[in-house]
């Protein structure tokens, strides 16, 4: 989001030059620059032992694809903190282990995707009202339910992670 006016006193913001970063909003009554603001989110494609994926069927976001879980941080916790706060909330599963897996910028919707790789022992979902369904999906069989692969779709770019370190796990 590109600020025009002000977010403490109202005023309208002028273009000023700020050093490498070129001209930016500026307020002459605060005497500060309003740089341009995106989302922070998380995604997290979680697998069980028996390389099982969980897929959610969220009705709000598509009727025709199943998303991994994923979410807004929130101001004061860290991207981890997100990542396991959202798991929990959406799918009610307590992550065995976290490890980061990457970013995605999402242009659609001025998002940076901060995405990891979770796993969890198979076991039954606590779903959030937010969650019509969940299933655990066989890896090999996720990508017919996933959202095309597109510039920005980080759920695809964790997928191509995971499939390219099974080959390597394989060879």
């Amino acid at each position: 989001m590109r600020y025009e006016y002000c977010p403490k006193c109202g005023k309208k913001l002028t273009d000023r030059p700020a050093g490498d970063d070129g001209k930016v909003p500026y307020c002459e009554a605060c005497e500060k620059y309003w740089f341009d603001s995106f989302a922070s989110c998380v995604i997290i494609q979680i697998t069980n032992e028996y390389d099982e994926i969980v897929l959610l069927r969220q009705s709000y976001m598509s009727d025709e694809y199943r998303n991994y879980v994923s979410g807004y941080m929130v101001p004061g916790e860290n991207a981890e903190e997100a990542a396991l706060r959202e798991v929990r909330e959406e799918t009610g599963l307590q992550l065995d282990s976290l490890e980061y897996g990457g970013t995605w910028w999402y242009g659609e919707g001025d998002m940076l995707m901060h995405g990891f790789f979770g796993s969890v022992k198979k076991q039954d979902f606590h779903l959030s009202p937010e969650v019509d369904s969940a299933d655990w999906i066989p890896w090999q069989e996720a990508p017919k339910y996933m959202y095309p692969d597109m510039p920005g779709n980080a759920q695809q770019g964790l997928y191509r992670i995971f499939v390219k370190r099974k080959k390597e796990q394989e060879a």
